[in-house]
């Protein structure tokens, strides 16, 4: 059995993510609070923080002058939906929405930019394109994009096994595919679940984790099911995926980031920080739980304990270009894409829109007006999605400043997924045509 990690009690003070190169998390219910005092201003509210985020499984307000459509921002963008800017305003408005969102609809290079709310309480700044933001578990389409394209290159097999290529791990592990671990039917317990862990990261919410040691959590634990025969969203998952890269390329993870998805891509504001910090400009998330005003949950926590599975900070208009790449299977040959769009019944977390279906680190959605894939995430204070076409022409991304599942407002989820449907079905219209600016 393999001990547990601990933090890293040597790590420098938190570097900031601009000094590193340009280089998660879903929520299932909350089973316990865990009662830890923190030092730290408004404990009682931080102390939830951390617990919906543990209990999130990493998987996955006060009204200020609100912006929608072409209302400032970062620069001129053409006509937009006037019925999706005031569906995007009224998800704001809602008791217990969040502070802010921002949508952008790319097709053939052209744009169109919904916003409502603000980037900051008390600014009145909206929501920008190029504002950071924590993506969390759509980090893990970057790990599966990583792994295709190393399979792509022949140096990681889908095939291959955690026993050939981490074996350190259980032996009971020992027979879990690359391939399962992408669609989620690997068996593998979840070490966001793990009490030690949950217990460390509430004492601590901006404690170092050492990331490469966070299966450890879990190395007593049986698998939840024969590798292969069902389907259960699991952190671990893409941090044993991350762990493959690493061995079978002898580089860390996050430099097979830089090489084989940020730079091919084009991802100029796109980093794996280790810290908790964010890069300026960024959107700032909230707990949001009336009648208490919403606390700003940005830097809460550190990412060292999310890393693969969660940890990447990105842009709208990142993501964007991501999601066209990786949905439209960029570098990949017709045998791994085939695989890549291999579907098991599974749903993201939370889920997105229309019928979900699991495929290797991607998800399709299939709406009233057609399917699109991606992938959503959440954590405090963050509810992404991302999604795009099979083409990569077209994209779609949908950004919250608070977190939304089913655990924490499922009304509102409810609600999220019906708009999340109405901007695919505005994204397939080829009637429309995009204005030329973003």
């Amino acid at each position: 059995m393999l001990g547990l990690a601990g933090a890293d009690a040597t790590a420098p003070p938190d570097a900031h993510p601009r000094t590193a190169h340009r280089l998660q998390e879903a929520p299932v219910p909350v089973r316990t609070r865990p009662d830890v005092p923190l030092p730290r201003r408004r404990p009682r509210r931080r102390r939830a923080v951390v617990a919906a985020l543990a209990a999130a499984s990493l998987a996955g307000l006060m009204t200020d002058p609100a912006h929608a459509g072409g209302d400032g921002g970062d620069g001129p963008h053409g006509p937009v939906d006037p019925t999706l800017r005031r569906k995007l305003q009224a998800l704001v408005d809602t008791p217990g929405g969040p502070p802010g969102a921002i949508a952008v609809l790319t097709a053939n290079g052209r744009s169109e930019v919904y916003r409502a709310g603000t980037s900051q309480l008390g600014t009145g700044r909206p929501p920008r394109t190029t504002d950071h933001m924590r993506i969390a578990s759509v980090a893990k389409a970057f790990s599966g994009s990583v792994a295709l394209q190393l399979a792509e290159r022949g140096a990681l097999g889908l095939d291959d096994t955690i026993g050939r290529r981490l074996p350190r791990l259980p032996a009971a592990w020992h027979r879990v595919t690359l391939r399962q671990l992408l669609n989620h039917t690997s068996g593998l317990p979840d070490y966001t679940e793990a009490p030690a862990f949950i217990a460390e990261l509430t004492a601590d919410p901006r404690r170092r984790f050492d990331s490469r040691r966070l299966l450890d959590y879990v190395a007593g634990d049986p698998l939840r099911f024969r590798p292969g025969s069902a389907y259960h969203y699991s952190n671990s998952d893409n941090i044993a995926v991350a762990l493959m890269a690493e061995a079978a390329t002898g580089q860390r993870y996050e430099k097979l980031l830089a090489e084989l998805v940020y730079r091919p891509l084009g991802l100029r504001d796109t980093s794996l920080p280790p810290g908790y910090r964010l890069p300026e400009p960024y959107l700032h998330g909230y707990a949001v739980a009336p009648p208490e005003a919403p606390e700003d949950v940005s830097t809460a926590l550190g990412t060292s304990g999310i890393w693969a599975s969660g940890g990447i900070v990105s842009t709208p208009r990142d993501l964007g270009g991501f999601i066209r790449g990786y949905a439209g299977g960029l570098g990949l040959g017709p045998e791994v894409r085939r695989r890549q769009l291999s579907f098991v019944a599974g749903s993201s977390e939370p889920a997105g829109p229309g019928r979900n279906r699991a495929g290797l680190a991607v998800f399709s959605y299939a709406t009233r007006c057609g399917t699109v894939y991606g992938h959503t995430g959440n954590l405090p204070g963050y509810t992404q999605l991302a999604a795009g076409t099979k083409d990569g022409k077209r994209s779609l991304t949908v950004s919250l400043t608070s977190q939304v599942n089913s655990t924490t407002n499922p009304r509102l989820l409810a609600t999220l997924r019906e708009l999340q449907e109405d901007f695919v079905c505005r994204l397939l219209d080829r009637r429309k045509q995009f204005d030329d600016r973003t």
